[in-house]
Formats: C-alpha cells, structure tokens, sequence
C-alpha cells in the first residue's frame, strides 16, 4: 500500500466493500494531524498525551491488511476498520482515558487506512494517534448535556 491510492485500489487489496454511490476513483486523503470519519476521531498522540496512557493491561497487535474493526455504528450498523501493510502498524487497547473516549493508540510506520462503507477512507500518515469516539454538547436549551455521535 501506498500513501497515494484510490479507494477502488484499497477496497481491492483489503477485500472491504464500501457503498456503489461512492467515487471509487478518488484519490484518498493522506493527513497527519486532526481528523474524523463519521464518529470517529484521529487525534495525533502528542495533543492528548497527557490525558491518554497505556495501561498495564494494554495489548499490541498487528493491523493486518484485511483489518481490524474499531467500532461498528449505532445499531449494528456499518463498520469503522483499521487497514495497513503487515508488520508496520500496531493497535494497542485497552487505554487510560478519563474522558471515556478513545478506543485505543495506533503506532503506524507507513500510510494506514480508516475504511467505512458509507464514508469511504482516510489515511493516516505514519506516527502515532490516539483513535477515539466523538462527542457533541448540545446547543440552546439543551445546552446541558453531552452526547456520543452515533452515524
């Protein structure tokens, strides 16, 4: 894999499907900081480091080219899965976190993917990330509370 590739290329080499009505040409966006998919958010290690740890129950294992799944959405829906080249990236979970959101830490030495069937993919570029859920607060009168986003 790659760190320029198509999502007709991706879906092909990891054998994950993702809807027809997307454009399976398009290039994927490779990104090293800040960004979600869907529910998901990818967070560079350094930003959140002091709030999310390893444990001593936290395990490693290779992200193998067919994925891991990271979270299914709302429902039983659809799910969010971890893709790269054997042997170069690590998920390590359970972690620390206070906050109750993230879902893990990724360590990556090449491009990895985020593949989802309605969103299609991301890349992450090589580093480490903490991959956790995302939250809203409402707005107005319901300016109290806080939820999950569920897509």
């Amino acid at each position: 894999m790659n760190s320029s590739t198509t999502l007709s290329a991706l879906t092909a080499l990891t054998g994950l499907d993702v809807f027809d009505y997307l454009d399976q040409e398009v290039s994927i966006p490779v990104i090293d900081g800040l960004q979600a998919q869907g529910d998901l958010l990818v967070i560079p290690y350094s930003l959140v480091a002091d709030i999310v740890t390893p444990t001593t129950w936290t395990r490693s294992e290779n992200v193998p080219l067919s994925g891991v799944e990271l979270l299914r959405s709302a429902v039983g829906g659809n799910p969010h899965s971890l893709v790269a080249d054997e042997g170069v990236c690590t998920w390590s979970t359970p972690v620390n976190d206070p906050r109750r959101l993230a879902l893990g830490i990724l360590d990556t030495r090449v491009t990895a993917y985020l593949i989802h069937p309605e969103h299609g993919a991301t890349g992450i570029a090589p580093g480490r990330y903490v991959i956790g859920r995302q939250r809203e607060q409402g707005v107005g009168r319901s300016s109290g509370w806080a939820q999950l986003v569920a897509d």
